[in-house]
């Protein structure tokens, strides 16, 4: 019995990320939703949560993105902090950082001649779903109004889910006074795609990673 209590603890300390590991998988993964990011600054596409709130602030504001993505999320590390602790927290700021950087660096070396706004839905779409699952899977977010209500649910028995959603509906519905009915179309089929490669590649045992 004690050999394979051995065994299986040697076994589990395998399956844990190094940490150059996560420090790779920090920088792929917020190139890859920041690329995504990129093509949705280029054509006006919009998205839910704390970027969609990001992406509203930059269009009425002219503010670059990743200046106001960075500056919305602080202050949501105290609830990442109190609900995810410290380790999540420190790789969520960085990986917010990141993003926030990498938005600001790819203008100086990315130009676009011609950009389709549904194909940037879906490509952008589909490179900011990988790099969640990226980032999820190494321990880290990209903050924001999810850990919120993750931290409500915890503490006042509200639904994470259904907050979530109320939240996407009032940026959606903002979002009519900014951009116009094709754009809104494109940003909705940027969410399910990014939303959909979460779904089907970030789910309970199918990865044994830690």
């Amino acid at each position: 019995m004690a050999e394979v209590a051995s065994k299986a603890v040697l076994a589990t300390a395998d399956l844990r990320h190094k940490g150059y590991e996560d420090v790779l998988a920090l920088m792929a993964g917020t190139l890859f939703v920041s690329l995504g990011v990129n093509m949705y600054t280029h054509v006006g596409l919009l998205t839910g949560s704390t970027a969609g709130l990001a992406f509203l602030a930059h269009y009425l504001t002219g503010l670059p993105f990743g200046v106001v993505f960075f500056t919305i999320n602080i202050p949501f590390y105290y609830f990442a902090f109190r609900r995810m602790g410290l380790r999540f927290t420190g790789k969520t700021f960085c990986a917010v950082a990141l993003v926030s950087g990498f938005s600001l660096m790819h203008p100086h070396f990315i130009s676009y001649g011609k950009l389709d706004v549904f194909y940037s839905a879906i490509l952008g779409g589909l490179l900011m779903g990988v790099g969640f699952v990226v980032l999820f899977r190494h321990g880290a977010s990209l903050g924001g109004i999810n850990v919120v209500t993750l931290f409500l649910q915890d503490r006042y028995g509200l639904r994470a889910g259904k907050l979530q959603m109320g939240v996407d509906v009032v940026i959606v519905l903002c979002s009519l006074f900014v951009v116009t009915p094709k754009i809104l179309l494109a940003s909705i089929m940027g969410a399910v795609t990014a939303n959909l490669i979460i779904a089907l590649n970030h789910r309970a045992g199918r990865y044994m990673g830690m």
